[in-house]
């Protein structure tokens, strides 16, 4: 009866009942981007070959359809695509010719470089509007914190990006993303540059809810007990914004955080596309016009697994902002 207890008690820890939380999560994604890809007119075939898919014989289309492996069924896709996901292997690109795994190995740090960027710059924003905002609410000042939140927001990122690549090409005859891409590591001065104007379009995405949230927590806060005893003991105003008052909204503000991370990690694809940024985003696209099922279902596993792990790491961020959560 006691090893009955302990298991039970194992199973529905919190531990595992999270492990099988992620799991059923990953499961159900990728059954559901397989089952899109299928639903979606044409296949490899009509992809790879256009209108010239007419004029291919039955024989033709027949062997094509056994070369890409799409005679199958789809359980059998599924099972196959799964295993050799789960080995490593995340398939073959027909149209380049290269393994999904090398090309992810490529563009995968131009998507995490981008989404760093445009969350730290989010982040700085956010919190420092935010605050501006907080500090005297209902004043001209909150209005206009409360305003750029309400701009960013409506604004789309496609809208931003295309009207800067378009003022500073034609007007200042500036573009340096119509050069080579750079990694850092081998020109940072060019990598910056070309990081730069579409790091500040995701930012500006990304601030607007992060200062929604900052104003929100903040003046939640500044009514606590712990808040008022601060002021009472004569500690200086600043020192209690950011020691009392912002330490302990921090919480929600991590939380958003990690949300728009993880979201700029699969939805940076227009901003790629727009400024030429060979990151996966961009690789998603270009497959999905041609039908590339091993590829699109390989990057957006790895979207999925990159987001949940974030999720996962927010949590453990928690207990270092606040000992109390387990």
């Amino acid at each position: 009866m006691q090893v009955v207890s302990r298991l039970r008690r194992f199973i529905f820890s919190p531990t595992i009942l999270r492990i099988f939380s992620v799991l059923s999560t990953l499961f159900g994604i990728s059954i559901f981007v397989f089952v899109v890809l299928r639903v979606i007119p044409g296949d490899t075939i009509t992809g790879s070959f256009g209108i010239e898919t007419g004029v291919l014989t039955p024989d033709q289309i027949a062997q094509l359809r056994h070369y890409y492996g799409i005679d199958q069924s789809l359980l059998l896709q599924y099972l196959s695509w799964m295993k050799s996901f789960l080995s490593g292997q995340l398939g073959y690109s027909f149209s380049t010719g290269v393994s999904v795994l090398k090309l992810t190995k490529s563009a995968l740090p131009v998507t995490v470089e981008l989404a760093l960027i445009g969350t730290i710059l989010g982040v700085v924003i956010g919190i420092a509007i935010g605050m501006f905002s907080a500090r005297k609410p209902g004043s001209f000042r909150d209005f206009a914190g409360q305003l750029f939140g309400l701009l960013a927001l409506a604004i789309p990122g496609f809208v931003l990006s295309t009207a800067i690549v378009t003022i500073m090409a034609n007007k200042f005859h500036y573009f340096p993303n119509g050069l080579e891409y750079m990694p850092p590591w081998e020109n940072p001065w060019t990598n910056f540059q070309q990081m730069m104007f579409p790091g500040l379009v995701l930012g500006i995405a990304v601030a607007a809810p992060v200062m929604r949230t900052t104003r929100s927590a903040l003046l939640e806060t500044v009514d606590k007990d712990f808040v008022r005893t601060a002021h009472g003991k004569g500690v200086a105003p600043r020192k209690v914004q950011y020691r009392h008052i912002l330490r302990n909204s921090l919480i929600p503000i991590v939380t958003m955080t990690g949300i728009q991370f993880g979201y700029l990690l699969g939805g940076a694809v227009i901003v790629e596309q727009i400024f030429a940024l060979p990151g996966m985003g961009r690789q998603v696209l270009n497959a999905i016009t041609k039908r590339e099922y091993a590829t699109v279902q390989s990057s957006v596993m790895i979207f999925a697994i990159m987001f949940v792990t974030i999720n996962v790491l927010t949590d453990l961020i928690y207990r270092k902002i606040d000992p109390r959560i387990k």
